[in-house]
């Protein structure tokens, strides 16, 4: 049975490893330097594998080393903004936090495929690529499939259709810099942007790009961890099932889209190897220039972080 490991037993790691614990394609190793958060967690989902009679091991940890011999390492550990603390400042802790995973993922874990979760996602799953010094198809930063699943949810919203029928796109930054992209979304087969008008495409487009921050708003404390948790496991079956599905990702470009050493979500074919193919769409004028500029920015701050 393959190994996945989730570094980061919170909410977001915790659910993430329920819902592939239910899909019984490994072994679950939950890692957290929270003195008894993952213990905990494990023996919660434990119990509930009797309530299914299903059979299914999962394992916790608060030692890093615990990565070794992984096939998937999910990496969820960081912090959030607190009030008073600037974004450089998390830049500066999270950043710290992914060095000192990747470099134990380099050392014990040197055949795994890393898909980075911690944000700003962008940067920090470049951060990852430098520090393991794998291949770019085996480290995948997650937020793109999840900001298509939300542009996704707002069009069947929207036009009142069931989600089956709808096939959302999202790329660039995971966060502000965001792309929706409705010539490239589709409802039954019909492209989205010859559905709804330019004012209705535009609400649609900023309520996606503005969705976590409303998230965050109406909880109060805290982010997004139901869909968040069903983005990665949807990537990590891919993976371990080899299902060559396509998934926007944030992935290093070196030519794609005429961008260069920059990880920035675009649509790629997600298989065994992990990235098994970026898939370059004919942007038109507009699009490649704000792709353009959020690539950018993600350079920008990755470039601040690594001086």
């Amino acid at each position: 049975m393959p190994k996945i490991s989730i570094i980061g037993a919170g909410n977001v790691g915790g659910l993430a490893a329920m819902r592939l614990l239910d899909e019984a394609i490994a072994d679950v190793f939950l890692i957290d330097i929270a003195a008894g958060l993952a213990k905990g967690k494990q023996l919660d989902l434990e119990d509930s594998s009797a309530v299914f009679k299903r059979d299914y091991r999962v394992f916790s940890s608060q030692n890093i080393s615990d990565v070794e011999g992984s096939d998937l390492i999910v990496v969820t550990a960081g912090l959030a903004r607190r009030p008073g603390m600037s974004r450089e400042d998390l830049l500066r802790k999270n950043a710290d936090i992914i060095k000192g995973i990747c470099l134990e993922i380099r050392r014990l874990a040197h055949d795994s495929i890393v898909i980075i979760v911690t944000n700003p996602l962008d940067v920090m799953t470049q951060l990852g690529l430098k520090i393991t010094g794998f291949r770019r198809e085996r480290v995948i930063g997650m937020g793109a499939g999840l900001d298509s699943a939300r542009f996704a949810n707002l069009i069947s919203r929207e036009l009142n259709v069931p989600q089956s029928e709808v096939e959302a796109l999202v790329i660039g930054a995971h966060g502000a810099g965001m792309l929706p992209l409705p010539r490239f979304s589709r409802v039954k087969n019909a492209p989205l942007d010859k559905l709804l008008d330019k004012a209705a495409l535009d609400e649609l487009v900023r309520r996606t790009v503005e969705r976590g921050a409303e998230i965050v708003g109406a909880l109060g404390s805290g982010s997004a961890y139901f869909a968040p948790s069903a983005a990665i496991a949807d990537l990590a079956k891919a993976i371990l099932k080899d299902e060559n599905k396509d998934i926007p990702v944030s992935c290093c470009l070196e030519g794609e889209y005429g961008l260069h050493d920059v990880c920035v979500g675009v649509p790629c074919r997600i298989g065994r190897r992990g990235i098994e193919q970026i898939i370059e769409l004919e942007l038109n004028a507009e699009e490649k220039r704000r792709l353009s500029e959020s690539a950018e920015e993600i350079k920008k701050s990755t470039r601040w972080i690594t001086t």
